[in-house]
């Protein structure tokens, strides 16, 4: 969550709440499990790591005060480390989906460009997998195990596949319109 906030900075300073709308938009029926509470929290812990700064900007008449975060040179580094970053497995897949979507959003990355790198990450991993799956005996060892790991990346990679098709079929109406 924490990096997915910071890409979203990186586009324009802006209010927590502005934020949380903006990660709800990209999760969709997802993100309506969103605590209200937790943007603030997470900004919280990002001011105090240094890699925002929080100024009082004006508001409305009946908010005179709102706290503006921006990005740090220090949030702004490791915003581009998550960009190149092509760990797997994830523990859910919402956090490569905010990846993708503040990506674009900021205009940081091409998301076809990050999902051909995570791609090629999860080749390499299936690869691996498959020769160790070839050298164990069959059975309820570890084997089996092995198996699985190859059935995930090998879903993973169809998901991919998805990603791209949508992000592509997006860039293709944004240079067609």
């Amino acid at each position: 969550m924490q990096d997915a906030v910071l890409a979203m900075l990186a586009k324009e300073p802006t209010h927590g709440y502005d934020l949380r709308a903006r990660l709800r938009h990209s999760l969709g029926p997802l993100g309506g499990s969103m605590n209200p509470g937790q943007i603030y929290v997470t900004l919280s812990r990002l001011e105090k790591a240094g890699l925002v700064v929080c100024e009082r900007a004006d508001g409305l008449p009946e908010r005179p005060e709102r706290k503006v975060y921006a990005l740090t040179p220090a949030g702004q580094q490791r915003v581009a480390a998550w960009l190149a970053e092509v760990g797997w497995p994830k523990p859910d897949l919402a956090e490569f989906h905010l990846k993708l979507a503040a990506a674009a959003a900021a205009r940081l990355a091409d998301p076809v460009e990050l999902v051909a790198a995570q791609r090629r990450e999860l080749l390499r991993r299936l690869r691996e997998a498959q020769r160790a799956a070839l050298a164990e005996p069959a059975g309820p060892g570890a084997g089996l195990l092995l198996e699985g790991v190859v059935l995930r990346l090998q879903a993973d990679l169809r998901w991919l596949d998805a990603c791209e098709r949508a992000w592509s079929s997006l860039d293709d109406e944004i240079e067609g319109g």
